[in-house]
């Protein structure tokens, strides 16, 4: 399931993502069914991927993850779609800068975040580790990231289209990536004073001492005071609330860019006549630049993306299937070396059994449950390029290793197709 700014709201985005993901990843990973689950959210999007044995099992787990979201703002996706829009993010496809750089090390933190709480198993991780395989590929084998690729490069070059940022003050709030980002593109601007403000200021000193302007680290109980002395700010924190007010900012002459996730400036500030807001919502006129010029690259991504697609689904099919297989081949097995040691037995009660004529008993098992299971076998690939998830998940019933004729409890299920929406 994902709540991205393709189809949602910035408001809708901070109604979607989690106040804490490592606790909404849990949460998933204890409803029915879910054996699997990963939380991606960052400015621009709320994501989560669920893996289940029933792809119903999937939908109702997903269905308090945006509850409060209108539904055109939902994508929903299937295993095969999951997986190919999870290299589309991580290539920065689906991002709004194209192919800005931090979202792959975004779903990086939240595929190690899950593998530390334990929400992370085999498929998800395959399927993560694909994407970022992709990712990385797409930055060094094509131009998607060349120009402008992160949302603290585009604030700022939103912010000098509303006001001149030569010999200007700027305000930053946040020492975080994006933050570092604004920081770094206000310096390559020309502006001739810099304050950082944050949580932590040895944090917004670290950033100060690295722009190389001049530039000073102060608290975040002091932005609305450095607020007075900037007429540019850009706002990218991880605040649970509004950093700056709307009265805070009366009075103070300003353009203001929000990038942070939930805001860091009142939206009603916006109101304010000495003083200009955009967020999110509006970096997409300066994302359409970059866009253009990079579309040639995106369709190269895009390729690369089909290829890899496949490549993994291929492998997923195959680990299916070689699963079927071996439950199958256990459980015949299991049943060979039961009836072969009662043959035996009977055979040796009758009188003298040797070593040659016992061989060629448990040879004629080994070759009677090798003859057996050989079409079986082949179905079962077949079926797995076919995508039939069916006959498979029939053949793990019929043939599960864990059956015993004496203890029917009844046959184990294995995950089918619904690694996420």
């Amino acid at each position: 399931m994902s709540v991205s700014h393709t189809l949602a709201t910035v408001d809708e985005v901070e109604s979607a993502a989690p106040a804490d993901e490592s606790a909404a990843a849990q949460r998933l990973a204890r409803r029915p069914g879910v054996t699997e689950s990963v939380v991606v959210a960052t400015c621009n999007r709320a994501e989560a991927y669920v893996v289940t044995d029933d792809a119903n099992e999937g939908t109702d787990a997903l269905a308090d993850f945006a509850p409060t979201v209108r539904e055109g703002a939902v994508t929903h996706l299937d295993h095969e779609g999951a997986i190919r829009h999870l290299m589309r993010v991580a290539s920065g496809l689906e991002s709004l800068v194209l192919g800005e750089d931090q979202i792959i090390g975004q779903v990086k933190d939240a595929m190690e975040r899950a593998d530390e709480d334990g929400t992370l198993g085999p498929v998800l991780e395959e399927a993560m580790l694909k994407a970022v395989h992709v990712g990385e590929r797409a930055r060094t084998e094509t131009s998607i990231n060349e120009g402008t690729v992160s949302m603290g490069s585009a604030a700022v070059e939103l912010a000098g289209r509303e006001t001149t940022l030569d010999d200007a003050t700027a305000l930053v709030l946040g020492a975080g990536e994006m933050g570092t980002l604004a920081a770094r593109a206000f310096a390559g601007a020309g502006v001739d004073r810099l304050i950082v403000a944050n949580r932590t200021v040895p944090n917004a000193a670290h950033v100060a001492e690295d722009v190389g302007v001049d530039a000073e680290a102060v608290g975040l109980d002091a932005a609305a005071d450095a607020a007075n002395e900037a007429s540019v700010v850009v706002a990218a924190t991880g605040a649970p609330d509004a950093v700056l007010t709307a009265d805070e900012l009366r009075g103070v002459e300003a353009v203001c860019v929000d990038i942070a996730r939930p805001r860091d400036i009142d939206p009603a500030a916006d109101e304010l006549s000495s003083v200009v807001v955009h967020d999110l919502d509006d970096l997409e006129s300066v994302t359409e630049r970059a866009h253009e010029q990079r579309r040639s690259a995106a369709r190269q991504v895009e390729a690369m993306i089909d290829a890899e697609h496949d490549r993994l689904l291929s492998s997923f099919k195959r680990a299916r299937a070689d699963d079927a297989i071996s439950g199958m081949y256990e459980g015949a097995e299991r049943m060979k070396a039961r009836e072969l040691d009662r043959a035996l037995t009977k055979l040796e009660a009758q009188g003298d059994l040797n070593e040659e004529q016992r061989e060629t008993v448990e040879a004629m098992a080994d070759s009677l449950v090798s003859q057996l299971l050989a079409p079986p076998t082949r179905s079962l690939r077949e079926a797995a390029g076919e995508d039939d998830w069916t006959t498979i998940r029939t053949a793990m019933q019929l043939f599960d290793p864990t059956f015993d004729a004496a203890d029917a409890d009844g046959p184990a299920e294995i995950p089918d197709e619904a690694t996420g929406e």
